[in-house]
């Protein structure tokens, strides 16, 4: 595990769009595992600005995390939405070279089997962006979830459902389950970056860094990856 400290979100941006921006160099036709909410907005700002440079990003292949269930992809909060607004609007990445959970699919199951599939016939993940819940969450695999999952149907931790209330009009909007790849598909990632701004993440950084191994804080499963690197600005480092 690499563990590097920045001074502030930007500085956490930069540094992460650099080593994503060094994969596409090294193999223009990666697939990215991709990440949302706050944390890699700077990122994709980044990533974008590359673009404009001509950065060319027409042979990748994306698969996201996550998406909530029961929110359409023309949801304003869903994942579908944040992607396309923050992210794939902006560079040339071919639509049908981007894949997201469908939350809305009826039988959610087979939904979770299908991504695995995909993901398998991709060749697997060479680049997973992942962002840290409060609570040590990864992807939305909650505390306790089992470390040989793969994508599958997830009840949110309250703690989650709070964090997440911020994008909602009210609490009692934000969605309960989620589809989530699991902490054995994040696992089988080539490479995986972690990425945490802030003194809210202090506690699960240096939990998932320091701490035991434990499903209790599902980031800590990291520790045994052959090649992860955690970007942590100063705030999010401050108890390592």
């Amino acid at each position: 595990m690499n563990v590097v400290v920045v001074a502030n979100f930007d500085s956490m941006s930069a540094e992460v769009a650099k080593m994503v921006f060094a994969q596409i160099v090294r193999k223009p036709d990666s697939v990215l595992g991709l990440a949302t909410g706050s944390t890699p907005l700077g990122v994709y700002s980044l990533l974008a600005e590359y673009h404009a440079r001509g950065t060319d990003f027409s042979r990748l292949t994306t698969f996201n995390l996550d998406e909530y269930v029961g929110l359409a992809p023309d949801h304003p909060q869903s994942y579908h939405w944040y992607m396309r607004e923050n992210f794939f609007s902006k560079v040339n990445i071919k639509p049908d070279r981007i894949f997201i959970p469908n939350g809305m699919a009826e039988d959610l199951e087979a939904e979770c089997l299908r991504y695995d599939e995909l993901i398998k016939q991709a060749g697997g993940i060479d680049l997973q962006l992942l962002g840290i819940g409060s609570n040590g969450h990864i992807g939305f695999n909650e505390p306790g979830t089992e470390f040989g999952t793969t994508t599958h149907i997830v009840d949110l931790a309250e703690s989650t459902i709070r964090d997440n209330a911020r994008f909602f009009e009210s609490i009692d909007q934000v969605p309960t389950r989620a589809l989530s790849m699991g902490i054995k598909s994040i696992m089988q990632a080539k490479e995986v970056i972690l990425m945490a701004s802030g003194g809210s993440k202090a506690d699960a950084v240096c939990a998932a860094v320091k701490g035991p191994v434990t499903t209790a804080v599902p980031a800590s499963v990291l520790q045994l990856h052959p090649c992860v690197t955690f970007v942590v600005d100063q705030a999010a480092a401050s108890r390592l």
